[in-house]
Formats: C-alpha cells, sequence, structure tokens
C-alpha cells in the first residue's frame, strides 16, 4: 500500500485536486482511502455525492470510545473509502491534535490491515506544516510520498517551499519524500515555466499542470468529481493522467528548499514582478 499526503496553501484546491485524482485511480481499479485531514470536513465530499460525512470526533464525542469502523468511514465512488478526521468544537482545542487522534483510531481498528487489500491511502492535509498535528502525517511516516499543490501565484509558492522545509525536517527520520508538484493552475503568466523552474530549484518535478476550467466548478455544484460528473471531458482527462503519472511516479527526493530572496528573484526573472 502506498500512503500519500496531499500538501499545500490553504484555498489552493487540495481538496479537489485529491479527489479527482483518486476518482482516475478507482477508475482504474485501484482500492483507495481518503483520510480528510481538516477540520472543515470537506474532503471526501464529491466522493460520496455530498453526503455529510459524520467525523472522527464527533463520534468520539458522541459515542465515546466504543467506535466500529463502519462508524467513522463510508464508502463512496467507485468503491472509494473515506474517512473524515474533523475538528474540536469552535474555539476549543487543537485541530491538529485531531489529526493525530484520527489516524490512531483508523490503526487501531484496523483500517489499514492487509485484509482491507488497499493500494492507495490519501490524506488531505490543511494548509501549510503550521503545527506538529498537521505534520503528523510526514513526521510519523504515515504518509511516504508528499505531493504539493501549487500555482504560480507568489504566496502558493512561499507555503510549497514551507512545506519543503518541513519534509526535509523529517526524511531521516520517517523516510518521507517529496513526489512533486502538482500546479492547479489560476491562470497566471508564464505559470507553467514559473513552476517548472520552481520545481528544479527544489530538486523535484512539476508531476502534472492541471489547466483552469469552469466544468471543475459546476461538477462540484452537483457535489460529484469531474470523472463522475462528464466522464468524456478533457478535464476529467487531465486528472486521469494525474492518476497514471502518480501510479508510475518513480522520482521520489528530499527537497532543497529556497531562501526567500531566492524565491522571490526567481519571480522576477519570469517576469512576474515588477
Amino acid at each position: 500500500m502506498r500512503k500519500i499526503a496531499i500538501y499545500g496553501k490553504g484555498g489552493i484546491g487540495k481538496s479537489t485536486t485529491t479527489q479527482n485524482t483518486v476518482a482516475g485511480l478507482a477508475e482504474m481499479g485501484r482500492k483507495v482511502m481518503v483520510v480528510g485531514c481538516d477540520p472543515k470536513a470537506d474532503s471526501t465530499r464529491l466522493l460520496l455525492g455530498g453526503l455529510a460525512q459524520r467525523t472522527v470526533l464527533d463520534t468520539l464525542r458522541e459515542e465515546g470510545e466504543d467506535v466500529e469502523l463502519g462508524d467513522v468511514r463510508k464508502t463512496g465512488f467507485s468503491g472509494v473509502l473515506c474517512t473524515e478526521s474533523g475538528g474540536p468544537e469552535p474555539g476549543v482545542g487543537c485541530a491538529g491534535r485531531g489529526i493525530i487522534t484520527s489516524i490512531n483510531l483508523l490503526e487501531q481498528l484496523g483500517a489499514y490491515a492487509e485484509s482491507e487489500k488497499l493500494d492507495y491511502a490519501f490524506y488531505d492535509v490543511l494548509g501549510d506544516v503550521v503545527c506538529g498535528g498537521f505534520a503528523m502525517p510526514i513526521r510519523e511516516g504515515k504518509a511516504k510520498e508528499i505531493y504539493i499543490v501549487v500555482s504560480g501565484e507568489m504566496m502558493a509558492m512561499y507555503a510549497a517551499n514551507n512545506i519543503s522545509k518541513g519534509i526535509v525536517k523529517f526524511a531521516e527520520a520517517g523516510g518521507v519524500r517529496l513526489g512533486g508538484l502538482i500546479c492547479n493552475s489560476r491562470n497566471v503568466d508564464f505559470e507553467k515555466d514559473m513552476i517548472e523552474a520552481f520545481a528544479e530549484k527544489l530538486g523535484t518535478q512539476m508531476i502534472h499542470f492541471v489547466p483552469r476550467d469552469n466544468i471543475v466548478q459546476r461538477a462540484e455544484i452537483n457535489r460529484k468529481t469531474v470523472i463522475e460528473y462528464d466522464s468524456g471531458h478533457s478535464q476529467a482527462d487531465e486528472y486521469r493522467t494525474l492518476a497514471k503519472k502518480i501510479e508510475n511516479n518513480q522520482m521520489f527526493i528530499v527537497p532543497k528548499p529556497l531562501e526567500i530572496d531566492e524565491l522571490e528573484k526567481m519571480l522576477i526573472e519570469h517576469g512576474l514582478a515588477t
């Protein structure tokens, strides 16, 4: 089983990218589990047709320790298994702690057991690596492969660079490696060239450039992935291609994060700043 974590700046499209990519893998016949690591609990919405998934933390609060796997995991599009960690009550507690609690519970309940015959476990992780809880999938070796969703916007690349620093920190102890950057296009000028240059400086690859298309928003409104909503659309093929590239990826590295002035210089060199 391959354990993959998807990171990136808040609002960059991690959950959308993850769910659409997972749909591509499921369509290929792979058995996949998605673990949402965001208090908003929206990491599996498109796979579950909008079903309000009861989170692990909500279930523990309501039922105590007597929880079964079926209470916190639902089956979605093409057999994808879906779990949401959830978060604390607003204004109380630490959301990062919820991720730790959830993953530990899933392990105790046998979600990763060989009998489950999983090909992939995906972790969709909130925003930047800002605290130990959100770094848990890489800190404790729960995920071995990291993909960072990025765009040609400065703050998206800044966050990706910060995440790369987190990977470096935990690479030796946990064996985690960066598999590449996924560009979720925002139609920024020279965006593809920018992300390819950024990836080269980090020592990695831009594994795929996902073009911007409003079909993604239309599918989301209908609570579906693009592959389910309009399987013949060219954007569905983009996610299928990304799924295949992840499936066949052999490039896993410890990144070389940039200094902030080097990152800004790269923006200027590519004509995105004046």
